[in-house]
């Protein structure tokens, strides 16, 4: 952490790519259909193989980055950890569906049939279910957070994912008359979350055996970079071949599920942010407190929003929006983030 220097130009504009590939994908989808014919032959319990590759690759990275070790340092500075698990998961799932049920049954009545909303807002509420694990390092370095620490936010955060995540996810779902097997769910967290995870672990710890840490977080991770934005684009594309018959007759759809899923960002950053300020925390902590909650790990809504609804569902699109409006929104919030560094007491270094 302390030799990343920001954000790389792929992440930075990462709501370009994510255009490029809306174009790419839509054309796709209108001009060779054949295509997206052929890749949703290959489908296993509902889960599309060649999309669970692709989001494999984006997540294995990401998972090797995750340092468990630190957890056993959960205890010397935990306040930090409490506003952090609060605000993930008492607060944002249930004031995510809030937003978005006001959004797309009330405000946008009028734009949005009833059907379509309904997978809106299960898609909205696969984003609100998975806070970020992997951007967040990002953001906590353009904020100057403590690394240690947010390294420990996030380890944690992965953890409470494998339990807390099905339940909050089948509970909201269930409210809104979606009907989601428990089965499809599990199995999509156990695709998705437990075997990146595992493999991640286990990568992690043979290379640091074989070789150091430092070659590890330096050297080795680094390779991956590009098989991540890979994976990312590839799996936008497809998205996108299926969605394009969706997209051009309801292009205004794209803005109205940006509105509440920009809307829901800003007030988790702000409940997160004001919680830390009132528990008296250092800002080193207090900025990725804030982050975590706000960003959201995108790549396992989109995993999941296709393995439940499928690839061409307006659900998945919902969450592909989530991708579209996260970098812009975060940067947004790192600018806000640094301009309340005397909002704290002296900082304090999580070691």
């Amino acid at each position: 952490m302390e030799n990343n220097k920001g954000i790389s130009i792929f992440q930075r504009y990462l709501t370009v790519w994510v255009i490029l590939c809306m174009v790419v994908g839509v054309l796709i989808g209108q001009f060779l259909p054949q295509i997206p014919a052929f890749l949703g032959r290959f489908e296993y319990a509902n889960v599309s193989v060649p999309m669970a590759i692709l989001i494999w690759l984006m997540i294995y990275p990401m998972m090797m980055k995750v340092d468990f070790q630190s957890v056993k340092n959960v205890g010397k500075n935990p306040k930090g950890l409490f506003v952090t698990w609060v605000t993930n998961w008492l607060i944002k799932p249930f004031t995510m569906y809030g937003i978005a049920s006001l959004f797309f049954f009330v405000v946008f009545k009028a734009f949005i049939t009833p059907d379509l909303a309904t997978e809106y807002l299960a898609g909205a509420v696969l984003l609100g279910a998975a806070p970020c694990t992997a951007m967040v390092f990002v953001w906590s370095t353009l904020t100057k957070g403590d690394p240690a620490y947010t390294v420990v936010q996030v380890a944690t955060n992965d953890l409470i994912i494998l339990v807390a995540f099905v339940p909050i996810v089948k509970f909201l779902l269930g409210v809104s008359n979606v009907s989601v097997p428990w089965d499809t769910l599990i199995l999509s967290v156990v695709l998705f979350v437990v075997i990146p995870l595992a493999a991640g672990l286990i990568t992690r710890y043979a290379v640091i055996k074989r070789k150091s840490k430092d070659y590890f977080e330096n050297t080795f991770i680094k390779k991956f970079d590009g098989i991540t934005m890979i994976g990312l684009l590839l799996t936008l594309v497809m998205i996108f071949a299926f969605q394009g018959n969706v997209i051009l007759e309801n292009p205004l759809h794209i803005v109205l599920i940006a509105v509440p899923l920009i809307l829901q960002t800003f007030l988790i950053f702000g409940i997160a942010i004001i919680a830390c300020r009132i528990v008296k925390l250092p800002y080193r902590i207090s900025a990725p407190a804030g982050m975590i909650g706000a960003s959201n790990f995108f790549e396992l809504a989109v995993a999941v929003a296709i393995a439940l609804f499928g690839t061409s569902s307006p659900a998945a699109l919902a969450t592909t929006v989530g991708v579209l409006t996260e970098v812009p929104v975060m940067l947004i919030l790192v600018r806000i983030a640094n301009k309340t560094q005397g909002w704290f007491p002296a900082e304090k270094t999580y070691q």
